[in-house]
């Protein structure tokens, strides 16, 4: 054995070392690319991984080679090089204290170390290129801004909520549609990065609105993406659990959702969902100009829903506002739930100028966004529910609602159940439990362990133990599916664990 021996070592080790940092990369872009929330993610997935097993559950939202991610692979890559390089180096400058071919078996032995710890090695990497990934962002953010501040003319629109903020955005966007150019940010697009990429590509001169998605799963992140995309309108949709893992309490994301509303110029227009009770204690501390929508307590409110009728094919309903303006309107959007985010739009076409005539044709021209309670009819005569996106505590009650309109066949769920919800996951998971108790004939349950608060709840309500089936992945799922449901039937798909969650 020579030094072409220890070069060749060192080859295969990167070759193999390569592949597998491939999945790694895969988690830390699920993670945003955050360095803390994925080696968050190592800390409480340590058996998937450091697992050398091949993963053979079906992938969701593949690995995605962005310019982003190459740098980051590249960096990895080379960092894996320069550990493997230099105890060669050093061994090969001085007297050899060993023979070569007891160093090349230890090179070995080094080199699979090396390979098994690729998820750590591609955490440090992380750290290393951030630097020159945040002045990278910067840049990009910086030109965006400039873009922005240089159109008095555009009417920015700034969606904000712990749920609810997608759906909004749609609404929103299809109701202004009917007479303004608009410019929607996409469905993941709410970070600064995502939106300095929606600004810098897509914004022109004819646009006329541009309607934001403002993410955040910690204090400050509001503010960030609002002082980007400095909008002139506001909206909070709702504030509950969600991201409670990293806001730790409500308090939290109370004080983040209104980093939204703090950075609205002084002549700005605030829009508040004041039927949900931390939203109204922010819309009461507000002296911007504020607009209040809801179903409970009209008085009080600017925009309200009433006469409403809800079902298993839409709603129906009278919008009305405080000086006597009101309209019939239908929505094929499913749900009560959804009246809120057709109000949120129907204030900011009313501060845009539209009449009710306006507001209720686009109202009618609403769709489901994909993944939250729209329906699917695959041609079996089953129908498929699907609100797969997310799930929290208040749009599981909202699913579980709209499966109770249809009064023909049985009733089944599969679901993994909530995330995300910090120390109160396994006490909302046992409600919803409950909740799916009095609702459902059948319960598919993905995931032993995880669901395991579901079970508990379900069996309070002394629910069938033969009804509920537990599976490890949604194939399995489907094909329980295939032996229960028949047509007529209704199959709710309640959440859908992203490829970064496990048992």
């Amino acid at each position: 054995m020579d030094i072409y021996s220890i070069i060749l070592i060192i080859a295969v080790s990167i070759i193999f070392i390569s592949k597998r940092s491939k999945y790694a990369l895969h988690m830390v872009q699920l993670e945003g690319y955050i360095p803390e929330d994925y080696k968050r993610w190592l800390d409480n997935n340590k058996d998937k991984a450091y697992s050398l097993k091949e993963n053979n559950q079906p992938i969701k939202k593949p690995l995605t080679f962005t310019q982003r991610a190459r740098r980051l692979y590249n960096t990895n890559i080379v960092l894996n090089i320069i550990i493997l390089l230099v105890p060669s180096i050093i061994y090969l400058s001085f007297d050899r204290i060993m023979t070569i071919y007891i160093y090349g078996f230890l090179l070995l032995i080094f080199g699979y170390i090396l390979y098994k710890i690729q998820p750590l090695i591609m955490y440090i990497s992380t750290i290393i290129i951030k630097p020159v990934e945040d002045k990278i962002n910067m840049g990009f953010y910086v030109n965006a801004q400039e873009k922005i501040k240089a159109r008095d003319d555009l009417n920015v629109i700034g969606i904000t909520g712990s749920f609810g903020k997608t759906s909004t955005k749609f609404i929103v966007s299809t109701i202004l549609s009917q007479k303004l150019n608009v410019l929607t940010s996409p469905e993941s697009y709410n970070t600064p990065m995502g939106l300095s990429k929606v600004i810098n590509n897509d914004l022109n001169q004819d646009h006329e609105v541009f309607v934001a998605e403002l993410g955040a799963r910690l204090i400050g992140e509001i503010r960030e993406v609002a002082v980007l995309v400095q909008p002139k309108i506001g909206i909070i949709t709702n504030i509950g659990p969600a991201h409670i893992e990293t806001f730790k309490n409500i308090e939290n994301i109370m004080k983040t959702k209104y980093e939204l509303i703090d950075e609205l110029p002084t002549d700005g227009v605030a829009i508040f969902n004041y039927d949900n009770e931390y939203i109204k204690k922010l819309a009461d501390k507000t002296f911007k100009e504020k607009i209040l929508y809801g179903l409970e307590d009209t008085d009080s409110l600017n925009m309200y829903a009433d006469n409403i009728v809800v079902s298993q094919f839409g709603s129906t309903f009278t919008l009305k506002d405080d000086e006597g303006n009101s309209v019939e309107c239908k929505t094929k959007l499913l749900g009560k739930h959804n009246i809120y985010n057709i109000l949120a739009g129907a204030c900011v076409a009313k501060v845009l100028g539209f009449t009710f005539d306006e507001i209720s044709f686009g109202i009618s021209k609403t769709e489901p966004v994909d993944h939250r309670l729209n329906i699917i009819n695959p041609g079996t005569g089953i129908i498929i529910i699907d609100d797969a996106f997310n799930s929290n505590p208040i749009g599981t009650k909202a699913a579980l609602d709209v499966l109770s309109q249809f009064k023909e066949g049985k009733k089944i769920i599969v679901t993994p159940g909530m995330i995300e919800l910090g120390e109160m996951e396994e006490s909302a998971n046992r409600e919803f439990g409950v909740n799916i108790g009095k609702v459902c004939d059948y319960v598919i349950l993905v995931g032993e362990k995880r669901t395991e608060p579901i079970y508990e709840g379900l069996m309070e309500t002394n629910f069938n133990k033969d009804n509920i089936f537990i599976v490890n992945n949604l194939e399995e799922a489907s094909e329980q599916i295939g032996k229960i449901a028949r047509p007529k039937d209704v199959v709710l798909f309640e959440n859908d664990l992203p490829d970064n969650y496990t048992e």
